[in-house]
């Protein structure tokens, strides 16, 4: 076996148990991190430990609960790329796992050596999504900070009669003061006045 750090922890999922096993010596002695289960039940406990696999190998055709439904999982609930594996191969199979977010395709019976360039080329595809997913995560962040900021803005602008410059360095001047981000000060400030237009509205109205 290869005495390198493993390249990649992967989630080898066959109800066969020959197959499992030869292939999860393979793919150990090419150099991963092998986790293996028969079942897409027994993934689903694995996975419900927090365990995290970089991707997941997944027999379509399974006892029980089948690959693809488990696939639906990781890519809906929890992100982990996978390639699907099976002895199937079918074009509405193939469509049916792509359409899942199934990195690649596999046919089996599958050599472990012609699976590596599968496998790399899948792990570096989903480096290059979560790079996405995380960009687009920091834009949002980016986005919700500067909507809180310019509408805490506003709202002391309004009330102190103030120009907008002077009103944002006023609210950067206190967060400064107190140590604090300039968003939860921005924050306080415009669930301060949610609170304030709440209770407006629940005064009694007076009688005329």
């Amino acid at each position: 076996m290869n005495s390198h750090t493993p390249k990649a922890a992967l989630l080898l999922v066959e109800d066969d148990r020959l197959v499992l096993s030869t292939m999860a010596a393979g793919l150990r002695h090419a150099g991963y991190q092998v986790d293996c289960a028969e079942s897409a039940e027994q993934a689903e406990a694995w996975l419900a430990t927090g365990a995290r696999p970089d991707l997941a190998i997944l027999d379509v055709r399974m006892q029980g609960q089948g690959g693809l439904a488990l696939a639906e999982r990781l890519s809906q609930l929890d992100h982990i790329p996978f390639v699907m594996l099976s002895a199937y191969g079918e074009a509405a199979m193939v469509e049916q796992a792509t359409r899942s977010g199934a990195l690649a395709y596999l046919v089996k019976p599958q050599d472990v050596q012609q699976m590596l360039p599968v496998i790399e080329s899948a792990l570096a595809r989903a480096s290059e999504l979560d790079g996405l997913r995380r960009s687009q995560r920091q834009l949002q962040t980016a986005l919700d900070t500067e909507r809180s900021v310019n509408v805490a803005t506003g709202i002391v602008m309004m009330e102190y009669k103030l120009s907008r410059t002077a009103a944002f360095n006023l609210l950067r001047d206190a967060a400064r003061r107190q140590r604090r981000k300039l968003t939860e000060v921005a924050d306080e400030v415009v669930n301060a006045r949610n609170l304030l237009s709440l209770g407006a509205k629940n005064l009694p109205t007076a009688s005329k």
